[in-house]
């Protein structure tokens, strides 16, 4: 895994995924220049909390690989983990193993933020709030609303930090 983006990009699609056991975000952005950026995708792949934790990792395992069939991305923007509870930390580091899994399987580059520096890219301030840093992915993106639900909304403001990283 590298943080590293590739030099090659000139077009290009990235895709944020904000990684989670009930609830993964993903988000897809493509274009060409800052002018020409635009939504391609983003929704949310979802395991029932009550089903084996082998099945939900099974889901998210099938389910990436489908959306990354249809989206082709050329790069990827996944979080970078990051929690204070441990309650749920052993459960999303586990997805999180099954989307990097999946990543090197498709032999696609990765690129690591915090959300410190998405907030950072997208609104200026690494400390702002989550309806700060939603505003902001309507604003870059043109959007008459902010996408919903906002574990989508924080995957496209994953692939929108990596947009202005290249």
């Amino acid at each position: 895994m590298s943080n590293n983006l590739p030099d090659n990009l000139t077009s290009k699609c990235i895709l944020g995924i904000d990684p989670g056991l009930a609830t993964l975000g993903f988000g897809a952005v493509a274009g060409v220049g800052v002018e020409a950026l635009n939504l391609l995708d983003f929704g949310i792949i979802q395991t029932p909390a009550k089903q084996d934790i082998g099945l939900r990792l099974c889901t998210i395992y099938e389910d990436l690989n489908s959306l990354l069939e249809q989206i082709k991305p050329d790069l990827v923007a996944i979080e970078k983990f990051f929690f204070y509870r441990m309650g749920n930390t052993i459960a999303v580091a586990q997805a999180r193993g099954v989307v990097i899994l999946v990543l090197a399987q498709h032999k696609l580059p990765i690129v690591e933020f915090t959300p410190a520096q998405v907030k950072q890219a997208l609104t200026g301030y690494g400390n702002a709030d989550k309806q700060e840093v939603q505003t902001a992915v309507a604003r870059e993106l043109n959007l008459a609303t902010i996408p919903r639900p906002d574990d989508a909304a924080d995957a496209i403001a994953l692939s929108l930090a990596a947009w202005y990283a290249l």
